[in-house]
């Protein structure tokens, strides 16, 4: 079976996403990448109860190779992030407070410092019908300059990494950060680190991981 292990991380991943709530029903879709072909999961199932076998595995180009089961309609978006980025894994949720905020905001400020971990502010990518080419170039566009996530507006987040373990902590803070803006908002306007107390802490070595070469 080609990439047997990257599919049994899919798997994985997948029962983590939907423990966690990142993920309901057969919402969000996860991606590796491994050379020029890329794992991703099905369509219209169930993120907890995937097979490897039920992970399809397309080219770069979206060439279908292996597996019975249709590719994620999210699987362009998944091809432009690879082209557009050094990510090796694409995680992509429908959480609870990344959709609320995706739903009122142009991006979400930096209100925490782990904000640098994602590369800085995350920007909201303009609305366009899931599945689409315009989508996957609306979110390339909102991931543009070393960004390691993004919203879209009226429907979910994105988050990548260097392998599956860090795209799906990526998504985790991702929500994480937009739980404590919603929830600071209920209370008062949160305070937004400016410019130079983000760079003291960049200065304190807080930075995201190198991506490591996809061979």
């Amino acid at each position: 079976m080609l990439l047997n292990d990257e599919r049994h991380e899919l798997c994985a991943i997948g029962r983590r996403l939907a423990g966690t709530g990142l993920v309901t029903g057969a919402s969000g879709n996860i991606s590796v990448r491994s050379g020029d072909l890329v794992a991703v999961t099905p369509g219209g199932m169930m993120l907890d109860r995937m097979e490897p076998a039920d992970c399809p595995v397309v080219t770069m180009s979206a060439q279908l190779v292996e597996g019975d089961r249709a590719p994620s309609s999210e699987t362009p978006m998944h091809l432009a992030l690879y082209e557009a980025t050094p990510a090796a894994a694409i995680v992509h949720t429908h959480s609870t407070y990344g959709a609320v905020v995706a739903t009122t905001m142009p991006e979400l400020p930096p209100i925490h410092y782990n904000t640098l971990l994602l590369g800085g502010v995350v920007k909201v990518a303009e609305y366009a019908t899931y599945g689409t080419p315009e989508l996957a170039e609306n979110v390339r566009k909102a991931m543009a300059g070393g960004k390691r996530a993004a919203l879209l507006a009226n429907h979910g987040g994105v988050a990548i990494g260097g392998d599956l373990d860090e795209a799906f902590e990526n998504a985790r803070l991702l929500e994480w950060l937009c739980g404590v803006y919603v929830r600071a908002k209920a209370i008062g306007e949160p305070r937004v680190l400016t410019e130079e107390e983000l760079a003291k802490v960049v200065e304190r070595g807080l930075t995201p991981p190198e991506f490591p070469r996809v061979t």
